[in-house]
């Protein structure tokens, strides 16, 4: 594992983290909208990039954005993540995958929300770059069961302080999959226990739909056990299908 460090600004406020595997299609389109949101923040965001086994152009678009890239070989999004998030400087933590757009909004609101006091930290909603029945049905079978496990979460893009994401230690590297739901639902209880909320930012982001492009719209349905898998969290088939083998995530 190393990394590779971009002049930046010591007053650095906020580290975006993104996860990524052969995301040259997508990459580009993820660090614009990061750009965007940070206008109102000027010279207090730092964007770390960790490249997962990459053997595309991935890093090269990474470091034209100027981002600090950090490699690493883990086949576990929970680690991947937290290595990114280790070497952080920001006060605030937001995570986002490298397939995501955050809308313009989400980093000023994030650290709005944050500086409340109210807040423990949160997620957003968003939607899909496009929609079809297939999707819509698909997605349902799988938020019913997350939803009945996990409780009332939004997830997608996380943000919180960085000294509460270490109070709850971080992403489980247990799991494999529905790594994400599981530290929502640690930071929403950590939360509840100092008093403070789990917050939603509304519209948040624009995640693509090339899951069901590769494997189509009525995939969930087709196909449960990927819903079993994803309530279990730790099948090493299908989350090497989901997330690393396929160029997925």
């Amino acid at each position: 594992m190393n990394s590779e460090k971009a002049n930046f600004s010591e007053d650095i406020r906020i580290s975006v983290v993104i996860p990524a595997h052969n995301e040259e299609k997508y990459i580009g389109k993820c660090l614009e909208s990061i750009i965007e949101a940070s206008k109102l923040l000027k010279d207090q965001v730092e964007i770390i990039v960790v490249l997962n086994r990459c053997t595309d152009r991935t890093e090269e678009i990474a470091k034209t954005y100027h981002c600090i890239t950090l490699k690493n070989n883990d086949k576990n999004l929970s680690k991947i993540r937290n290595a990114g998030i280790e070497i952080a400087r920001g006060e605030i933590i937001v995570t986002i995958d490298a397939d995501t757009q955050m809308n313009a909004h989400v980093l000023s609101k994030a650290v709005d929300n944050l500086m409340t006091g109210k807040y423990i930290g949160g997620g957003v909603t968003g939607k899909f770059e496009r929609m079809s029945l297939g999707i819509f049905v698909s997605t349902l079978l799988l938020i019913g069961p997350l939803l009945f496990k996990y409780g009332a979460i939004s997830v997608g893009i996380f943000w919180c302080y960085k000294k509460d994401y270490k109070s709850i230690s971080g992403f489980n590297e247990n799991m494999l999959m529905a790594e994400d739901a599981d530290f929502a639902k640690r930071l929403k209880v950590w939360g509840k226990k100092n008093g403070k909320k789990y917050g939603t930012i509304q519209n948040g982001m624009i995640t693509s739909s090339r899951k069901f492009d590769k494997h189509g719209d009525w995939i969930l349905l087709k196909r449960p056990k990927i819903i079993l898998a994803y309530l279990k969290g730790t099948d090493h088939k299908y989350a090497d299908e989901a997330y690393y083998e396929n160029h997925d995530r």
